[in-house]
């Protein structure tokens, strides 16, 4: 099976798109503040994630409030939360789609053609699972864009990018290339097997002698 090793490679790049999907929706640093202008006070820096917001003092002491209330919340916040755990939960079930569907398992190893269409099925929710952290950690960096630059944002209310959406970007692609090397591994109508012909005549019919 000449396509196993592309098989393994795009479920471990799925796989570490999927822990990266989990730490960053677990990170503060959804957004941090910023120190661009005059007038910035440097004692402390804040840091705002989809599920607490944290301040860093100077002296190293960090104080974190869980949020509260749900209702309260910025839409921003909830759509990406949602985004965020859909992802998860397609990756999860991508999982264990591939366990099956992989070539290196013996699930259902006198079914190639079906083993086949599993991964492929795996593959094509790993690309859906990408998509939506993609599109999450791009939806709540774009409304950190457009507050920053929005003139009417108080200097000491602007915040940048934290390094909680690198880490979704990063594992948003991962996720999708994984994805895309499982459905690109489909093989397509005979698994690679050599076709069987029929037994050559020449080796002699029984049963027709020549005078």
């Amino acid at each position: 099976m000449a396509n196993a090793g592309i098989q393994l490679l795009g479920f471990t790049l799925a796989f570490l798109g999927f822990i990266g999907s989990i730490a960053s929706t677990i990170m503060v640093e959804w957004k941090a503040s910023s120190y661009a202008g005059d007038n910035i006070i440097t004692a402390q820096a804040m840091y705002e994630g989809l599920w607490k917001s944290c301040v860093s003092q100077s002296t190293g002491q960090v104080q974190c409030k869980v949020y509260n209330s749900l209702l309260q919340l910025p839409g921003i916040v909830l759509g990406t939360r949602g985004l965020m755990m859909a992802s998860i939960i397609f990756s999860l079930i991508s999982i264990l789609v591939d366990v099956v569907g992989m070539r290196c398992t013996t699930c259902m190893a006198e079914q190639p053609e079906q083993k086949d269409k599993v991964a492929l099925a795996g593959g094509v929710l790993f690309i859906i699972a990408g998509l939506l952290a993609l599109v999450g950690a791009s939806w709540y960096g774009h409304r950190i864009a457009q507050e920053f630059y929005n003139p009417f944002t108080p200097t000491n209310s602007r915040y940048e990018f934290g390094s909680a959406l690198y880490v979704g970007w990063g594992a948003a692609c991962l996720t999708m290339i994984g994805g895309g090397f499982l459905c690109c591994n489909c093989s397509g109508g005979g698994s690679g097997k050599a076709p069987r012909y029929p037994a050559s005549s020449s080796s002699g019919q029984p049963g027709r002698d020549y005078v």
